[in-house]
């Protein structure tokens, strides 16, 4: 049996779903499948829940744009968290990294992306008002940039800063121990966490 010579039509619906998901091709989306027809019914059935009660469910907390269960996330609704300190990331996966590193007891910002042009994404698709807004409010001491060390990434703090950078809020950046070119989300534990603790400002750094 070829790839595309499936013995059943609902085998063939199966594998096509699952080969819409990133980095899943034909061969594995049919390795996928076929290992859940041998499971139990019940397995399968929690399986299918699980997704769409995530999908129909999930929320992105007011606050911070994080995904949450709640209007307002674990980390926001945490009294012990340095709220006056704000870390701007581009997606949920930066938090989950930073977080990891057990080195941040501030809270977040998630962008949901970073300007982009040549993929159509500008400052008006992505959460950079609601932030502004944050700062706008005073409550904010400092604000960290940890986005990712790209021409996109450098282009979205720099935007960023322009719009708050007279608000009297400090501005900071991680330390370049996070090459350039680097994505959040791929460095590892240990280089991160320094990059937060040893972050400067995001001025020096355009000088």
């Amino acid at each position: 049996m070829t790839i595309e010579n499936f013995p059943s039509k609902l085998l063939e619906n199966a594998v096509n779903e699952f080969s819409k998901l990133p980095g899943i091709g034909k061969k594995t989306a049919l390795r996928l499948v076929l290992h859940l027809l041998k499971k139990d019914i019940g397995e399968v059935q929690r399986f299918s829940r699980s997704i769409t009660q995530l999908r129909e469910e999930v929320k992105h907390c007011r606050i911070c744009r994080n995904i949450s269960d709640s209007d307002i996330c674990n980390i926001c609704s945490n009294t012990s968290r340095d709220h006056r300190l704000v870390c701007v990331v581009e997606n949920i996966r930066d938090v989950m990294s930073i977080e990891n590193t057990q080195q941040y007891r501030g809270v977040y910002h998630v962008l949901g992306g970073i300007i982009s042009p040549m993929d159509g994404i500008g400052p008006a698709d992505l959460e950079i008002d609601s932030l502004i807004k944050r700062v706008e409010k005073g409550e904010t001491d400092e604000v960290i940039f940890a986005l990712s060390t790209t021409m996109e990434g450098d282009s979205t703090n720099f935007y960023i800063f322009k719009k708050i950078k007279d608000h009297h809020v400090k501005i900071t950046t991680l330390a370049r121990g996070v090459s350039i070119g680097d994505e959040i989300e791929y460095t590892d534990e240990v280089t991160l966490g320094r990059s937060i603790v040893n972050r400067m400002l995001f001025e020096n750094f355009l000088g």
